[in-house]
């Protein structure tokens, strides 16, 4: 009788596991149908981890880590994973912190003296939080036109030192600058004595077993299981990203599925760093105003369909990478690519899709408790036209439609509730933002105040927009010369187009906006004149880098 009892149990069991065996197999098989257009012996692909309560349930490549050599991407292939690299550079603060090395308020030039003195301090925090103001060094090489990869420590540095201003004051905005990153490396190799290569192998690599992990500080080191970089060139077409870029801080790290999945389990064991240095690397910064950034240690603290996440994501050329961590359910998802046109992120949230399902809510509209008032369409009419901010040339325009007001900027409409006969509220944008119309003297024009949640409050100023006709435009032409960058650009006139003349330059012609200001693609040229209305030079806008000067010399 006991034999038979038994007997039933053991059969109840291996249809348990049959039925979970078979359940994840769907799973995975769900997975890998995501994955499947890089699932190819003529394509790069994709490196997978899929973690839940502390295990990994599924990972796998997809694709070619080399396609010159035909091998085949696996959990072991090495990738460089970009910015994700930046929240192992906060960790290493972090625990020079723990270590009272240095202090999260220090001033940077404590560490960095031959960074200029903006008149007002910026702190460590503040280049962790991407809330220094520094122009982003990687945007600033761009624009220079120096290939990428013709630059290393020392050059990225000087270049950094060289900047005679700031985008903004320390603390008033966020705005994403790899310079902070790369400037964190140097304050750890400073403060510690050992660089951020040796510091990061030593205090977290070697005691959480991630031996497929570097800091890659020397370009010409070979790298076990390197999967290599590629870009698109069209349908099954593809280049290599071939680099000497060896700059840490801003990115720099080599690892894998496997090592990152030992990475992912310290925030919950917290066996590197301990418990109070986890709650630091989730703080998140603060403005000077007071707004809460969504932006931690190089830790993106958000929402997604009701469940909190904790992510970053990383691209360098021929790589992309992203780690998605629910730490509510201990599941994590890690995918790291060799291929410039793969976009992990929402590969990542399909995946989270598929195992936490049961757990997303569905994010609801919550009820406006705002009160919309009617206008008459006399009072809306007096607010359309142009509106100027003169210190960057942001053109944007107030229209009159059907339904009321709409705004438009970066060449989208959006519309507009009124609050009152000044104020409204910019509608269908993912972040808050409010205008305030402030009327002035009969004959002074209309100003425009915009709010938006984490950056400073812009004025703009209602103007007849005058466009410079042909004649005009051959006063643009010149050499002008950037001391900041130590480069020279001509400008010329070309077929009643304007262009810039430098061996990197884009060939894109200027678009004029109003008389003054250009826009080049991404960039926005504004230039100065002296009381003479004599042209001297241009600021330039690059969005990471902002008020770039040069000056006219012929």
């Amino acid at each position: 009788m006991r034999l038979k009892k038994h007997s039933q149990f053991i059969l109840v069991i291996l249809v348990l596991l049959t039925v979970c065996t078979t359940f994840a197999d769907e799973k995975e098989g769900k997975v890998d149908k995501i994955f499947s257009r890089w699932n190819n012996p003529d394509t790069p692909g994709c490196a997978l981890a899929i973690i839940k309560d502390g295990e990994v349930i599924y990972k796998r490549g997809y694709g070619m880590a080399n396609l010159e050599n035909n091998v085949p991407i696996t959990p072991q292939s090495v990738f460089y994973i970009g910015s994700v690299s930046k929240q192992f550079v906060t960790m290493c603060v972090a625990l020079l912190a723990q270590e009272e090395k240095l202090s999260l308020d220090d001033n940077v030039r404590e560490y960095i003296p031959e960074l200029p003195d903006y008149g007002t301090p910026i702190t460590i925090r503040h280049l962790i939080h991407h809330t220094s103001g520094i122009r982003d060094y990687l945007t600033l090489e761009d624009i220079a036109g120096i290939p990428f990869g013709y630059y290393h420590e020392e050059d990225a540095l000087d270049l950094i030192v060289r900047q005679k201003e700031l985008n903004f004051h320390p603390g008033d905005e966020y705005l994403y600058s790899n310079s902070g990153y790369f400037l964190l490396a140097v304050i750890i190799q400073r403060a510690s004595g050992k660089t951020l290569r040796q510091y990061a192998e030593e205090k977290i690599f070697k005691p959480l077993g991630m031996k497929n992990s570097r800091f890659h500080d020397n370009y010409t080191e070979l790298i076990e299981n390197r999967a290599a970089g590629y870009f698109s060139e069209g349908e099954r077409k593809f280049t290599n990203f071939i680099s000497t870029f060896d700059c840490v801080g801003s990115g720099g790290l080599f690892t894998s599925v496997e090592d990152l999945y030992l990475w992912d389990q310290n925030f919950y064991h917290h066996e590197v760093g301990g418990k109070e240095v986890f709650d630091l690397m989730h703080t998140v910064g603060i403005l000077n105003n007071g707004i809460k950034l969504e932006y931690a240690f190089a830790l993106n603290i958000k929402h997604y369909k009701g469940l909190k996440t904790v992510s970053h994501g990383g691209a360098l050329g021929g790589y992309k990478s992203a780690l998605f961590r629910f730490p509510e359910h201990k599941f994590s998802v890690i995918c790291l690519s060799n291929l410039s046109a793969f976009n992990p992120s929402p590969l990542s949230y399909r995946v989270a899709e598929i195992y936490l399902s049961d757990y997303f809510k569905e994010e609801k509209e919550k009820p406006s408790t705002i009160q919309i008032v009617k206008l008459t369409r006399e009072i809306l009419e007096n607010k359309t036209g142009f509106y100027i901010r003169f210190e960057s040339g942001e053109k944007i325009r107030v229209s009159l439609k059907k339904d009321g007001l709409s705004i438009t900027f970066q060449n989208k409409d959006y519309p507009l509730a009124p609050l009152n006969e000044s104020e409204f509220i910019v509608q269908n944008t993912p972040r808050k933002i409010t205008l305030r119309f402030e009327k002035r003297e009969s004959e002074k024009p209309l100003l425009l105040h915009v709010h938006e949640v984490s950056k400073r409050p812009r004025t703009y100023t209602s103007s007849k927009v005058e466009v410079p006709n042909n004649t005009q435009l051959s006063e643009y032409q010149g050499r002008f010369y950037s001391e900041e960058l130590q480069v020279t650009f001509e400008i010329k006139l070309e077929d009643d187009k304007l262009r810039f003349v430098h061996k990197k330059a884009s060939q894109v012609h200027f678009k004029p906006l109003y008389m003054d200001f250009f826009q080049i693609g991404s960039l926005r040229v504004h230039f100065v004149r002296n009381e003479e209305k004599e042209i001297t030079g241009f600021l330039l806008d690059a969005g990471r880098v902002k008020n770039l000067r040069f000056i006219k010399r012929l």
